[in-house]
């Protein structure tokens, strides 16, 4: 006689988990603030609100984080892509891994997001009802090239949707 068995497992994407994900973000936030003056402590809580709020709903599509010099991003630069895990074995890195040591002379401090597909399916009430939640307030403009070059590093995850991190490295 053979036996056959399947598990079936479903997750449900929570606010724990957002705050999970969100709060390794901010550690990176954190590790450049110590490493290059930015961004201050109260503009990264901001930005893990809005992360939280993004991430909970799925709206975000990618968000990134970083210096900008001539409009374009330089290292240390973070760009982290939200995605929905298929599998259960995912990864979750510890936050880190934060390059000491480059060239922020006359860059400025930028944070730019892209928002999901779902986003996208919002009529303008609904969108304009999720902004106002949020702890400041973003305004369109042409998303900036990168001076460099952009490197896999980290992902973190939680409840079956993760943030890919890839950083800009200088050529």
């Amino acid at each position: 006689m053979t036996q056959s068995f399947t598990v079936s497992q479903s997750t449900t994407f929570t606010l724990t988990h957002a705050k999970h994900i969100a709060s390794k973000v901010a550690t990176d936030l954190k590790r450049l603030q110590r490493f290059y003056g930015e961004p201050s402590d109260q503009r990264i809580e901001d930005f893990e609100t809005e992360l939280i709020e993004f991430l909970k709903y799925g709206y975000l599509g990618t968000v990134t984080y970083g210096f900008q010099r001539n409009g374009e991003w330089i290292e240390p630069t973070l760009c982290y892509t939200a995605e929905e895990l298929s599998h259960s074995a995912s990864i979750d890195d510890d936050p880190g891994k934060i390059r000491i040591g480059a060239n922020v002379e006359n860059a400025r401090f930028r944070s730019f997001l892209t928002y999901s597909t779902i986003w996208y399916t919002l009529n303008q009430n609904q969108q304009t009802e999720f902004r106002k939640q949020l702890p400041f307030e973003r305004v369109g403009a042409e998303e900036p090239k990168i001076n460099g070059y952009l490197v896999d590093d980290k992902m973190y995850s939680s409840g079956g949707r993760a943030l890919n991190r890839k950083s800009v490295r200088s050529y």
